[in-house]
């Protein structure tokens, strides 16, 4: 075969799949890309989906990696980070109300809402006080921003490891996104992921990539493959809000705090199962089934793209394979790759570190200093005694509390384990892990990156889930325990 001159590839849209399917190459190229792919994406699935044991420790190599480096650094890093923190909160006020219109700081900073500065200024006022509680013996801060259901949650454990995520999880995207990999998976699952869940098969890697490493390193692959036009609005926002799961290594910290630990395959397992039926309804209700299908470049998705890859055929697998091989043929160096998905993490990590703090610290005070999850938690009490959920009362609260932080409904009852019913213990646990929508992480990250979707119709998501949630838990409950 001839191979497709170089001037007709660089004229294509390479994230169109049929355009994909237009090159022609010879013989030697398509080998070449094929063991490029197989590389890259071998490389890719060793990182982040291959668990392996250290020390004793179980976790994926990706894991590992940025732990290293977050735990190498320690305090320096904590402080490098509140650097990071209070530089963006300076300069966000003259990027935003002062900078000339056709600046870089007014181009980073002009799309924020007026209150982003505000924000961005409260989360350097936690993380310094913060920082200086856990540098220096002579200097504490107030228990209510820096102890450890709030501050001393969402500091070291969120927003220190978010910082690593992003750099770790920017320099090892290009061989997962770049070579291959994921135009091979599009191709096997698009026909059971398209009529499904209404969304292209290569979702299947953002849901791996949450499973297996953690929530906020789905959103950043949702974000850029948006970027790079392979999912349009309303598929990057229903992957986002849907199949960002909490990864296995958290879920058994939840289940275990919860007292589950002997149960947790079964708790987990369940757990997956039923975010994937919430899904099949999520994408089928406003606002998700409202959301536009338009490429982030302005080109409307068509129904060949939806409904001509969606069909098991002859010849699928090999399919696949063909646009693993020529994706890696006529993607850039791995190195131009690298250099610029790490750009692209560098650029987002300011705004994403600075409203973790901010939202989610403010958010775990609410939890636990006002009566605010408490009072919307009686809401609850009638539907969870009506589907006969044991212990009603006692664990209402953690229904809506999840939208704060993830693990807020398990720790509200962690004083409890001992008094509660088993099957309360798996409700509280299993809708937690279904919800997904937080502010302590996964909304800041989805907000931060700049996804197509708006704080309201997060929180109407968060709502859709938790109600879709309840009945489908409380089943599971019956059945399981």
């Amino acid at each position: 075969m001839a191979i497709t001159t170089k001037v007709n590839i660089e004229n294509l849209d390479l994230s169109d799949p049929n355009n994909l399917d237009k090159i022609q190459l010879d013989k030697s190229s398509y080998s070449k890309g094929l063991t490029k792919s197989i590389i890259f994406t071998s490389i890719a699935v060793a990182v982040f989906f291959m668990p392996v044991t250290i020390g004793g420790k179980s976790d994926v190599l990706f894991g590992f990696i940025y732990n290293f480096f977050k735990n190498l650094l320690g305090n320096f890093g904590l402080w490098l980070i509140t650097g990071v923190i209070v530089a963006n909160s300076v300069v966000s006020f003259y990027g935003k109300f002062m900078a000339k219109k056709d600046s870089f700081l007014y181009e980073y900073y002009g799309h924020d809402s007026i209150l982003h500065p505000f924000f961005y200024l409260l989360g350097a006022v936690y993380a310094v006080i913060y920082t200086l509680h856990v540098s220096f013996e002579q200097f504490t801060g107030p228990d209510i921003i820096v102890g450890g259901s709030t501050g001393g949650t969402v500091i070291p454990a969120i927003v220190v490891g978010v910082a690593w995520i992003i750099q770790v999880g920017a320099f090892f995207m290009p061989f997962l996104l770049s070579y291959g990999g994921i135009d091979f998976i599009g191709s096997i699952l698009e026909p059971f992921m398209r009529p499904v869940f209404r969304v292209p098969g290569k979702s299947a890697v953002d849901a791996i990539a949450s499973f297996v490493s953690s929530s906020s390193m789905a959103v950043i692959i949702t974000s850029k493959l948006y970027r790079t036009n392979t999912y349009t609005k309303r598929e990057a926002t229903i992957i986002a809000t849907c199949f960002s799961a909490v990864s296995v290594g958290f879920a058994m910290l939840v289940v275990k705090t919860a007292g589950l630990g002997e149960h947790f395959i079964k708790v987990y397992f369940s757990s997956f199962f039923i975010a994937f039926v919430i899904t099949f309804f999520m994408v089928r209700i406003p606002p998700l089934s409202k959301k536009e299908d338009i490429y982030h470049n302005g080109r409307i998705q068509t129904e060949e793209d939806r409904v001509g890859e969606a069909k098991f055929e002859k010849g699928i697998f090999k399919r696949g394979i063909d646009r693993a091989a020529k994706r890696a043929y006529t993607a850039n160096s791995i190195f131009s790759e690298i250099k610029s998905s790490l750009i692209d993490g560098y650029s987002v990590m300011p705004k994403v570190l600075s409203l973790l703090s901010a939202v989610g610290i403010t958010g775990l005070i609410v939890a636990e200093y006002t009566p605010f999850f408490r009072i919307i938690g009686k809401v609850f009490v009638p539907l969870l005694v009506l589907l006969k959920v044991p212990n009603a009362a006692e664990i209402a609260p953690s229904v809506p509390v999840g939208i704060a932080e993830m693990f807020l409904p398990v720790l509200l009852i962690a004083d409890k384990v001992d008094v509660l019913d088993i099957g309360a213990r798996y409700f509280v646990t299993a809708v937690s892990m279904v919800q997904i929508i937080f502010f302590s992480e996964t909304i800041v990250v989805m907000i931060a990156t700049r996804l197509p979707v708006k704080l309201w119709e997060l929180v109407v998501c968060f709502l859709q889930r938790t109600l879709i949630a309840i009945p489908l838990v409380a089943l599971a409950m019956h059945i399981l325990f």
